[in-house]
């Protein structure tokens, strides 16, 4: 049977200020789509006919709704993938709800959209309506579960494999093309190019490795890669989680080291003193319902995140990043007195000498 590929969205490049050092701009670029390590990510699966596509009807001059809710075989599928990246020890938690509005992931099964995924962060800018991640095709059958471990990686920020610059591969582009324009991709050339062909920019990749048997690496028949020369004949990872794969995962997510709660933190000014790669977690309970602005901090490159506890769980409020253009970027957030809620802060690198810290005021 022929393989049939993932096709990620193409998205615009990332804009950043000029003048910025090579180093800071490789770092910015490496981990922007990237979770704030700690974070606990919420998936739910569509589920009624008032979720679906209208696409046309070849040749009939008419529409149809095809829906987006799988059934329950199909999302068990889906549930064991998950399960498997966070069975890794991963320090990110992957939790399923049944509301949409508390869901950073919303998985759709329309069949003939194929399967493809929002890459990590990235699925944050997609509205509540919205897919983040489909599966167009029965993941029961044998081999399937290889497409769901997949697309997970991609929901964690990994992106194809193939594309690496550090692979090597020398393409014979219009048998590639040829090959993608028939059946069942029926592929474009952009979307060709831009899911096979593309070389990602060296710092969009996790180390100057290729891994063949990644499970982000696609299969190929032979005829479409010239060198290296072993993998003329095809190329076919086994469609599991590789070694690189889960050592490359546990360095983006290492396990979060126990320890206990974290401190009541007042409404001032609160110093981290992180150093870079370090993370810092205080929870705050705001005395009155008003809008606070949370997450300022000095001259450094960090994520600020904050999160509202939902049965002793955090849900995903609002995030921002500082590349270090806006010294003093901040979070506005409404709290409502009596709740309580995370601030997590991830220090990437320190440049300059400015000071570090999470103002609640």
């Amino acid at each position: 049977m022929t393989a049939r590929y993932c096709s990620l969205a193409q998205a615009p490049a990332p804009a950043f200020a000029p003048g910025l050092a090579a180093e800071r701009l490789s770092a910015l670029a490496s981990g922007r789509r990237m979770w704030v390590n700690g974070t606990v990510v919420h998936y739910w699966f569509f589920d009624g006919d008032t979720d679906a596509s209208v696409i046309p009807v070849p040749g009939r001059g008419m529409t149809r709704r095809v829906s987006w809710a799988g059934a329950e075989e199909q999302r068990d599928v889906v549930r064991a993938g998950f399960r498997e990246w966070q069975d890794l020890g991963i320090g990110i938690t992957f939790t399923e709800v049944g509301d949409r509005s508390e869901a950073e992931l919303r998985i759709g099964f329309q069949a003939g959209d194929g399967s493809w995924s929002a890459v990590g962060r990235d699925a944050l800018l997609a509205g509540r309506q919205e897919r983040t991640m489909n599966f167009g095709w029965d993941l029961t059958a044998p081999g399937e579960r290889g497409t769901v471990l997949h697309q997970v990686g991609h929901a964690l920020g990994m992106l194809h494999e193939h594309q690496s610059p550090f692979a090597g591969i020398h393409w014979d582009d219009e048998a590639v093309y040829a090959e993608l324009a028939g059946a069942p991709h029926h592929w474009s050339r952009e979307r060709t190019h831009y899911n096979i062909l593309r070389k990602l920019g060296p710092d969009e990749v996790d180390g100057p490795v290729w891994d063949p048997q990644s499970i982000m690496e696609f299969p190929f028949p032979p005829g479409l890669i010239l060198e290296p020369e072993q993998y003329r004949g095809g190329l076919n990872p086994p469609g599991t989680l590789s070694a690189a794969d889960k050592e490359s995962v546990l360095r983006w997510y290492p396990p979060a080291h126990p320890r206990g709660s974290p401190a009541l933190v007042p409404f001032r000014s609160a110093p981290l003193g992180l150093g870079p790669g370090e993370q810092a977690d205080f929870v705050i309970d705001p005395p009155e319902t008003r809008t606070y602005t949370l997450g300022t901090f000095g001259d450094c490159d960090a994520v600020v995140v904050l999160f509202e506890e939902r049965d002793g769980e955090p849900r995903y409020l609002a995030g921002r990043d500082d590349g270090g253009t806006v010294h003093n970027a901040t979070i506005g957030a409404r709290l409502v007195k009596g709740r309580r809620y995370l601030v997590r802060v991830r220090l990437y690198s320190a440049w300059g000498s400015g000071g570090t810290a999470v103002m609640c005021w």
